[in-house]
């Protein structure tokens, strides 16, 4: 099998962990490699691949926070992904850095078995005509340019084509279980467990608004935003595109879904940290 191995960007420690994980699984016999900027950091640029290569791997593994398992699940596909935990949280990175050797070994023995530990969390991506978002695993956004007082847009949120809501808002966010801890968290929307099946839509500063509501994973939430030139829509905090107003922009889970390999975290551990 092939294992590619991504660390977290300007972490000396990041870097020495994932030189170290490489060696081990060439100990056991398997191929691996780093991504260039890994490779650069260890001096072996020359033997560095494009992170785009982690979709055509048996095996990925992020080792850094959750940031970085996010950034890893962006270039991987439907491979899975081992998280090696080096943030403060840990909600998709579940493997501490002593355990890590040990964790990562036994997924690599376990796909050799047949028997991996692969769990799956749901993937959003918004489309509005011939459109279509990159994939996020966190949540999507549909905003104005702008946020606060004169700014905003005014919209109308349907669930299934039936009207939830509308109004007058900064914006109007849709979010996995997975990102119920993130963006959403901090717009006062509910926490959600990783076991549940369902997306959370938060309207954000609403003006009247309804209180955020959870649906069923393969719910179609449409957000119809008009009154500003351009609506902007925003993957997991980092990918944007404005979108000519008025303008309908449908949000809906999308394949494959993000695959989390190895042991699960401590949802309600990783929550203590935020506090």
């Amino acid at each position: 099998m092939e294992v590619g191995i991504v660390a977290r960007k300007g972490s000396e420690r990041a870097v020495s962990l994932a030189a170290a994980l490489r060696d081990a699984i060439v100990d056991a016999g398997e191929s691996v490699w780093l991504d260039a900027e890994t490779a650069d950091a260890l001096g072996e640029g020359d033997r560095g691949r494009s992170v785009d290569a982690l979709a055509d791997c048996d095996l990925a593994v992020a080792v850094g926070g959750d940031g970085t398992f996010l950034f890893v699940a962006r270039n991987a596909g439907d491979t899975p992904i081992v998280g090696v935990n080096l943030g403060e949280v840990g909600f998709l990175n579940a493997v501490s850095p002593a355990d890590a050797e040990e964790a990562v070994i036994a997924e690599v023995e376990a796909f050799g078995r047949g028997e991996p530990d692969v769990r799956e969390a749901p993937r959003l991506a918004a489309r509005a005509g011939d459109w279509a978002s990159v994939p996020a695993a966190n949540e999507i956004v549909v905003q104005s340019d702008r946020r606060g007082p004169g700014a905003g847009v005014d919209y109308e949120v349907r669930v299934d084509g039936s009207r939830y809501s509308g109004g007058h808002a900064d914006g109007v966010l849709v979010a996995t279980p997975t990102g119920s801890s993130a963006y959403n968290l901090s717009e006062r929307g509910p926490l959600v467990g990783p076991g549940v099946s369902g997306l959370v839509v938060n309207e954000m500063a609403a003006e009247p608004g309804m209180p955020p509501l959870v649906v069923g994973v393969d719910a179609e939430i449409t957000v119809a935003v008009e009154g500003v030139e351009e609506a902007v829509v925003v993957s997991d905090g980092r990918n944007k595109t404005s979108l000519e107003a008025p303008v309908e922009v449908t949000v809906e889970r999308t394949s494959p879904p993000m695959r989390i390999a190895g042991p699960p975290s401590d949802f309600f551990e990783a929550l203590g940290k935020l506090s």
